[in-house]
């Protein structure tokens, strides 16, 4: 438990999926080189993934001051030399603060997110990735218009309930998005609790 001056932000969601994602990552991401994570939230993600990818450079960001502090605590509590210090990201902005990465992470973001979020995530993406590169996304989704399962049905109705811009996004149209930026679905997961992990590639001559 973190004392009340300890910035670190747990999310018990976080110890339940972390080792099924990294299953999924130990398989997808390249052997080396950068791994950009988008919305990298209280950072729990960040530092489990870095300490067992040791291999690899994980840049974590965020757009929240707070999750930034988070993110940068539980960074120095971390046994990963491999963990960047993180970085402010509007994941709708037109320039990202990294240019270039094997490898962009998004958990649990583009349903808790207007769908704003979701065109610059898959933009950006398009933009950093070379031929080859991968997008791993993860979390709920509807498929051909239809919930999975009613309990992601009554998540979605209390997603919008919270906020109109929100919900749980259809795999069609969020693939849909991304071969418009040249990033071509390779592989769906299904995951514990309804959730998929949704592997996209960035395809070769299609650089932006």
């Amino acid at each position: 438990m973190a004392e009340a001056s300890d910035p670190r932000i747990y999310y018990p969601h976080v110890a339940r999926n972390r080792d099924p994602i990294l299953d999924v990552l130990r398989r997808v991401l390249p052997a080396g080189g950068l791994v950009l994570e988008i919305a990298s939230g209280s950072g729990e993600h960040a530092a489990y993934f870095a300490e067992r990818l040791p291999s690899i450079r994980w840049q974590p960001t965020d757009a929240d001051a707070e999750a930034l502090a988070s993110i940068a605590a539980h960074r120095a509590a971390a046994n990963a030399p491999n963990l960047l210090p993180p970085l402010s990201l509007d994941v709708t902005a037109a320039a990202w603060p990294v240019e270039r990465a094997e490898a962009v992470v998004c958990c649990n973001m583009i349903h808790i997110a207007p769908w704003s979020a979701c065109v610059g995530l898959i933009a950006g993406a398009g933009r950093v990735l070379p031929a080859g590169g991968v997008l791993y996304l993860y979390g709920p989704y509807r498929i051909g218009g239809r919930h999975t399962a009613p309990s992601n049905a009554a998540f979605d109705a209390d997603l919008r309930a919270r906020n109109a811009e929100w919900g749980i996004r259809d795999l069609d149209e969020v693939t849909a998005l991304a071969q418009r930026h040249g990033l071509a679905r390779a592989e769906t997961v299904q995951m514990p609790a309804n959730n998929l992990s949704v592997i996209f590639r960035r395809e070769a001559g299609s650089e932006e």
